[in-house]
């Protein structure tokens, strides 16, 4: 499109209408490879759109470019829900790479994000490698495996054989699924609460996603009458010469005790007619991998999930705990949100915490890439050092600001959005 001088004109960016969505919707399936998604997916998705946190960058009346925000609460160490931006919907038209339209709008939606108040804004990623440039660190991994069910044991802890598994309709059971769920939230950083409508998109089961298996499946485990765990879960049917070799495809399983999780787990393993229980991210830490005879026929793959940025630095650190006491002063550098730059003093203990400016000497020196990837006390920070990404001025203040981020249970984004 050119203006009345014949040169180009720029590109505009603004919040999305609600009478443009189809076209911008449409502008990020094209980036995503242009395979359409079924029609309960694409209506769920619309559903929950944010439309005031939404942007669209258009080149005269064609949308070049797309990013929205979902307004979550997360979970960080210590149990606190806080409030973050869940950074979704991001694409750029292949028409129009290298011109700057995704900086333009990271850059207005971490503005926007610190307008709200939010400390935090979180996604996950098509490609790693993209979002550091914007100060986004890798703060949470989960597990994918596929378990050989023919040859591997589960060893069960007491109690199981006390637990009552039944069948039940997904959809008939799902507030009682959900307020499980909701018990486990405030025990593991990175899980999100579930606001109203995210519900529906753990019984999303379109026929085009099934590739054979059955409709999605789910049992509850009950113990004196209380639901205390569910799996959701589909089949997929195969045979050989030699018989059979169905797989378990896992949607996903909660359960509130040790006990329950087991029960759920051998339940799955037991499945007539299958060889193999396929899941896809789990926690690094799940039980199960202490329980099984044979890990190495687990086929267990670790990779990223959910990339951290601290909008707030102050605010964030304030809003967790940490495991031991933490007394440091920390030289920050946020090129691309510099209201973060600059001295802080972290001071805090399992009970809170508190992040001032100040002019002392510098104990560490980081980018706000490395503060997210260790904020939920998944990644070391000693780990982070290693690699020489986190510089120590002061003699121990490595060591215990590392003890003090950490946290005993491995960080976990429980769905992506």
């Amino acid at each position: 499109m050119a203006n009345g001088n014949g040169s180009a004109s720029r590109p505009e960016l603004r919040v999305l209408r609600q009478d443009e969505w189809d076209n911008w919707y449409e502008t990020l399936i094209r980036g995503f490879g242009g395979v359409a998604e079924a029609a309960e997916e694409r209506e769920l998705w619309h559903s929950l759109t944010e439309f005031e946190r939404s942007l669209g960058v258009w080149d005269g009346d064609v949308c070049v470019g797309t990013a929205g925000a979902f307004s979550f609460r997360l979970t960080v160490p210590g149990g606190a829900a806080v409030p973050a931006a869940g950074v979704t919907m991001v694409s750029v038209a292949a028409t129009h790479r290298r011109r700057g339209v995704l900086t333009s709008m990271m850059r207005r939606q971490l503005d926007d994000v610190r307008d709200w108040g939010w400390p935090l804004a979180v996604l996950t990623a098509s490609e790693p490698d993209i979002y550091g440039r914007f100060g986004y660190g890798i703060g949470t991994f989960h597990v994918n495996t596929e378990i050989d069910t023919s040859r591997v044991r589960l060893s069960v802890p007491p109690g199981t054989d006390d637990v009552r598994l039944r069948y039940a309709v997904a959809a008939d059971v799902l507030d009682v699924c959900e307020a499980v769920y909701a018990r486990k939230v405030p025990g593991r950083p990175g899980m999100l609460v579930r606001m109203p409508g995210w519900e529906r998109l753990r019984l999303l089961d379109p026929e085009s996603d099934r590739e054979g298996g059955s409709p999605l499946q789910c049992v509850l485990a009950e113990r004196d009458g209380e639901v205390v765990g569910y799996a959701r879960f589909r089949v997929k049917p195969e045979w050989d010469a030699a018989g059979p070799k169905g797989t378990v495809h896992l949607r996903d399983t909660e359960a509130l005790d040790a006990a329950a999780q087991a029960a759920l787990w051998r339940f799955l393993f037991d499945i007539d007619l299958t060889s193999t229980v396929q899941a896809y991210g789990r926690p690094v830490d799940e039980a199960w991998q202490h329980q099984v005879s044979d890990i190495r026929r687990c086929a267990l793959r670790v990779r990223d999930s959910l990339h951290i940025r601290l909008v707030d630095l102050a605010a964030a650190l304030e809003a967790r705990t940490y495991q031991a006491p933490v007394d440091v002063v920390l030289e920050v550098e946020d090129a691309f949100c510099p209201w973060n730059g600059g001295r802080w003093r972290l001071s805090g203990d399992s009970k809170g915490a508190s992040c001032e400016r100040t002019t002392d000497a510098a104990d560490l020196s980081l980018s706000v890439r490395e503060l997210g990837a260790a904020y939920l006390g998944g990644v070391s920070l000693e780990a982070l050092g290693a690699a020489g990404r986190v510089r120590a001025s002061r003699q121990g203040a490595l060591a215990e600001a590392s003890v003090g981020f950490a946290s005993a249970v491995a960080p976990w984004l429980p769905h992506g959005f």
